[in-house]
């Protein structure tokens, strides 16, 4: 569970989402010490429209590790593709309680290039 801190930071992230977002879905990270989660968010459906993880048999043979940055940006790029599938190009970047930095910056990166817009 996380600590008081932690939740006023998820808090804090997604309320100023909400005010910028005019309508657009949310992609949310999720990041674990082995794995990397990310999924496209209609919080007005209250449904996901897309998911990628480490943890996905696409993936899971082509990466060494699912924790690094490496395999972040491959998650990003899957589900742009997802994402596109789906009909999202347009998304706002929910970070969570997680820095700006490293896997979830990868993970960013990755989905950018894969044609999302955020």
């Amino acid at each position: 569970m996380p600590s008081t801190t932690l939740i006023r930071r998820i808090n804090r992230v997604r309320g100023s989402l909400r005010k910028t977002a005019h309508g657009r879905p949310r992609l949310s990270v999720f990041r674990s010490s082995k794995h990397i989660y990310a999924q496209v968010i209609d919080d007005g459906a209250g449904r996901t429209l897309a998911a990628a993880s480490t943890r996905d048999a696409d993936l899971k043979e082509k990466l060494k590790t699912g924790g690094d940055v490496a395999a972040a940006g491959e998650v990003g790029k899957l589900l742009a593709a997802r994402a596109a599938k789906a009909g999202v190009k347009d998304v706002v970047f929910d970070r969570g309680r997680y820095l700006f930095h490293g896997r979830v910056k990868a993970l960013a990166d990755g989905a950018r290039e894969g044609g999302l817009n955020f």
